[in-house]
């Protein structure tokens, strides 16, 4: 019997992957519901190839003209963030892939969990802001979260289900990103176009900026907590250039289990589609012939975003929520070319600094808390412009 999909996030970077993934599975996943961002063009293309049920935009107006591009199909159209949630609720749906970015993957996360679907989960905004509130209301089960970025995909399949209290520590790999190797004072003269040229994955903007300051490897270390249930200080953090182990588990005994192969999301997008399977694919495969592993430890002092994601969660709250604002528009300031990289840290830092933490937030909170994140960071990001 097929698996039944819907998927958030479709246009981008991690959708088109699994769209490619659930093809290369043939008969064993059936596509149900695709909510795209605001590419028509693209999502009615997926539309006509998978036959969904469902398609959702983000723009009332595009989703429209959409509606009316597919009228020849058997396919309801939905539009913003009630289509996102109708998307994330699909009752046909065995399983939802969450591969949006950003803050607007939260609450279709909570509410496909709530409604007792699995979740394939690539939104890493979900577990940084909203963890801890998931994981009150119970929702936090491994056998219902399956994660698919590549590092705690690694974890899940280095366990190998073994119980958590065996397990010393977890080591998270960093590629480093394209500045691993700059020297500090070159990093404020550092562009978009340098910050996007990521040496071993191909990712959507934002993603890849994040792999660039280690915010990205912050907010892993964040989701590694909620999804793994170890303390923060046995979540250590390690650069590793070549992206071959993809992270790995050291257990009490010493003995060290690791997850290899090349840098490809498919990976462990496939994994998560076909488990408890492993099916086969046409994809290049790992040769561990001529291969060097080199590990050294991150640099906090160039890239303080890794310390600051640390400093967040240990606040709790809705402190993290916050940290996620403020990178989400630090990020698209720089981006534009209106933001220096090395201030992207000092803007998240100040935001965090204004923040009075509520603790135990519900969803109304942290959706307040990334509200007023947003507001501070404009704020403080108009003082930098004045400073400049």
């Amino acid at each position: 019997m097929a698996k039944k999909i819907a998927l958030l996030g479709s246009t981008g970077s991690i959708g088109r992957q699994t769209l490619e993934v659930v093809e290369n599975l043939g008969g064993s996943c059936r596509i149900v519901a695709l909510a795209g961002g605001n590419n028509r063009d693209l999502l009615e293309q997926q539309v006509r190839r998978f036959r969904p049920e469902l398609a959702v935009l983000k723009d009332p107006a595009a989703a429209a003209e959409l509606k009316h591009a597919l009228r020849d199909l058997d396919c309801r159209v939905e539009a913003g963030p009630e289509g996102l949630v109708a998307a994330a609720r699909w009752p046909s749906a065995d399983m939802v892939v969450n591969a949006l970015v950003g803050f607007t993957g939260f609450v279709p996360t909570l509410e496909a969990l709530e409604a007792g679907k699995t979740v394939a989960l690539a939104n890493k905004e979900t577990l940084v802001a909203g963890g801890e509130l998931l994981a009150r209301r119970g929702l936090l089960d491994l056998e219902r979260v399956f994660p698919l970025d590549s590092e705690h995909s690694a974890i899940y399949q280095s366990l190998g289900g073994v119980s958590i209290s065996q397990v010393s520590r977890i080591w998270l790999t960093a590629s480093g990103g394209p500045f691993r190797d700059w020297e500090e004072g070159k990093l404020s003269r550092a562009t978009p176009a340098e910050a996007l040229a990521h040496p071993n994955w191909t990712m959507g903007p934002k993603i890849t900026v994040d792999s660039a300051t280690l915010m990205n490897k912050g907010f892993e270390v964040i989701e590694a907590y909620w999804l793994f249930g170890l303390p923060l200080d046995r979540i250590q953090v390690v650069i590793h250039p070549q992206s071959i182990i993809h992270s790995a588990v050291e257990f009490i005994d010493g003995s060290v289990i690791a997850q290899l192969g090349p840098a490809d999301m498919r990976l462990p997008i496939q994994y998560a589609l076909s488990y408890p399977e492993r099916k086969a694919n046409p994809w290049p495969r790992f040769d561990f012939r001529g291969q060097e592993l080199s590990f050294t430890e991150p640099d906090v002092k160039r890239f303080p975003c890794l310390e600051l994601a640390y400093r967040a969660m240990r606040a709790g709250g809705t402190m993290p929520a916050c940290l996620n604002a403020a990178n989400e528009v630090a990020v698209e300031y720089f981006l534009k070319g209106d933001l220096r990289f090395t201030d992207i840290p000092r803007l998240i830092e100040g935001v965090m600094a204004a923040h009075s933490v509520i603790e135990k937030p519900e969803r109304d909170k942290l959706e307040e808390a990334d509200r007023w994140a947003r507001r501070c960071a404009q704020s403080l990001l108009n003082e930098l412009e004045d400073r400049s």
